[in-house]
């Protein structure tokens, strides 16, 4: 195949949700409303945990960088889906829908270490809380934080590299309301079957693997809690329970969707839903309704802006 057919595909049309536009502007409404929920929440996390010192903690510290990233995460898919909404053709053009796949792997491979990396919190501050405040010092949590990112980046390059490397001049209809590697890839003028392996043995293996890795070590705790006192434990289960909800439905899109060949499926549609914006929903929900810390930072910081409003009058 010659060079100038590779570069023939200049956009993809994505299919949406539904056709019905009555449908799409009842759907723009909800979805524009939980992605504002998403923005305020998460956006409220971050602020509350930099500025109350009570919260500088490993746990917290993590949870911040969880906040940012399924702001950044929801961020990169939502926006796209409301315009599309409000428009008859969705068209996403060529490099736009690359930066969608590079940003969108980015933050979820980020996240999935990060997931993986809370565990382990939570495992060294229940198991071992003697040694807890040098197993997860302040150096401990910026190295992980670091190496979260720059593996989250390199998975992303990979991918993202192996989608370029194949030939687009055909069809060019997703079927969804974004772009996503396996969608994109199947749309190749090209035999993908060693690609569609890659994929699988890339973001398939790494969510199994990580999601494997995350029910052990809460399995671990969970043993561990049998001999606590009824408070202690009550508090633990709540974290964890919590943890393993995001965990559940995070993962669970990732192995559904990445552990397959590429195709698409009805319920695809549904799953990628929760990914992109059922999950970064429930961060703000399940840390702050369930967390009596983060209550009672959110009520200092809300004291703490009544009393400045007022001395400014």
């Amino acid at each position: 195949m010659g060079m100038e057919n590779i570069t023939m595909v200049k956009a993809f049309i994505l299919s949406g949700l539904t056709t019905d536009h009555t449908t799409e502007l009842a759907l723009f409404g909800f979805f524009a409303t939980i992605y504002a929920f998403i923005l305020i929440g998460n956006i409220l996390i971050v602020i509350t945990i930099i500025c109350d010192h009570n919260l500088h903690t490993p746990m917290y510290f993590f949870l911040s960088n969880l906040s940012f990233i399924d702001v950044c995460h929801s961020s990169v898919v939502v926006p796209k889906m409301l315009a599309g909404f409000l428009e008859e053709t969705k068209t996403i053009s060529f490099g736009e829908c690359i930066a969608q796949m590079f940003f969108l792997h980015l933050f979820a491979c980020t996240e999935i270490f990060l997931l993986t990396i809370m565990a382990y919190d939570r495992y060294a501050a229940i198991c071992h809380p003697l040694h807890y405040t040098t197993i997860m010092s302040r150096r401990v949590c910026l190295q992980l934080a670091v190496a979260m990112w720059l593996g989250g980046l390199l998975h992303s390059i990979a991918l993202t590299a192996l989608t370029l490397m194949v030939p687009y001049c055909g069809p060019n209809t997703i079927d969804n309301f974004f772009c996503d590697i396996p969608l994109v890839i199947k749309l190749a003028c090209a035999n993908t079957y060693v690609f569609e392996v890659l994929i699988v043995s890339n973001s398939g293996v790494i969510s199994v693997v990580s999601f494997v890795v995350l029910v052990v070590s809460y399995v671990v705790i969970l043993i561990s809690l049998r001999n606590r006192f009824s408070e202690g434990r009550r508090k633990a289960l709540s974290t964890c329970a919590a943890h393993l909800t995001v965990v559940t439905f995070f993962l669970g899109h990732c192995i559904f969707i990445y552990l397959r060949p590429a195709r698409s499926l009805p319920a695809d549609k549904v799953v990628s839903i929760f990914f992109t914006a059922v999950t970064p929903l429930l961060n703000p929900v399940i840390y702050t309704l369930r967390n009596e810390d983060m209550l009672n930072a959110l009520n200092k910081l809300q004291s703490r802006k009544f009393d400045s409003g007022g001395k400014s009058l």
